[in-house]
């Protein structure tokens, strides 16, 4: 005849199993901002390599908190902020540039 295991033994296992682990990774603090909505806006702008850039920074930025890197997910969350900014400057500048050469050279 098998013997049970005595309480504090079962008791122990069961902390030990992963599917107890309860941790949802809030340990790790506040999500810092990767700011994906503005790069993804950014990829409506016609400045194609930095808006891209932007995006991919942004991805970054995620995938860094993800593992654990607040840090580095901050440092590259900022980073998408810029290019995105710059990218959306760089694209009103085409549009304006496109528009006042359009409207300037087919004056009637």
């Amino acid at each position: 005849m098998s013997q049970t295991p005595c309480n504090p033994e079962i008791k122990r296992a069961l902390e030990e199993s992963p599917e107890t682990n309860t941790e949802d990774g809030s340990a790790n603090g506040p999500m810092p901002s990767n700011y994906l909505i503005l790069s993804i806006f950014s990829c409506f702008c016609p400045a194609y390599p930095v808006n891209i850039v932007a995006f991919v920074f942004s991805i970054m930025a995620l995938n860094s908190y993800n593992d654990g890197d607040l840090e580095g997910s901050r440092r590259l969350g900022r980073n998408a902020l810029y290019v995105s900014i710059a990218s959306i400057i760089i694209g009103l500048l085409v549009i304006a540039t496109y528009c006042f050469v359009h409207f300037s050279t087919h004056a009637v």
